[in-house]
């Protein structure tokens, strides 16, 4: 097994009213250079976001949302952002703004895999919780 190297990430908020300040957590970002690894995964719980805002956008939002792993992919498909260097796009998609996507503040984590970290997080602050028996 490689040995740890940390990790950067940040999580996916949806933000369906603004000057509400209400969020759901839809998605985590994780960037580790040493491991050339930029990748992040989505899934946004409309049945949470209908609760917050019931007249939000859903599908701008899933579009929004859908652009995010393709610019942490890069190449001509994420148009010009994915055409920057991995760091630079990592940059891009944490870059504080105040529209209906946002991102946490950035933290960082060990790990020596990436890829099971993003899952670990994914779990852990995307997903609901399971009912214990």
């Amino acid at each position: 097994m490689p040995d740890p190297c940390t990790y950067d990430y940040a999580v996916v908020r949806v933000v369906p009213d603004v000057q509400r300040a209400e969020f759901v957590n839809a998605g985590v970002i994780v960037a580790c250079m040493a491991r050339g690894f930029l990748d992040a995964r989505i899934e946004l719980d409309e049945a949470r976001l209908r609760a917050l805002n019931p007249a939000a956008d859903v599908d701008a939002l899933r579009g929004a949302l859908a652009a995010i792993p393709a610019i942490c992919a890069g190449g001509d498909a994420a148009g010009p952002i994915g055409r920057l260097s991995m760091r630079e796009r990592f940059d891009w998609l944490v870059a504080p703004r105040s529209t209906s996507i946002q991102v946490s503040p950035v933290h960082t984590g060990r790990s020596s895999d990436p890829a099971a970290a993003l899952e670990r997080l994914l779990q852990r602050v995307v997903r609901r919780p399971s009912a214990k028996p």
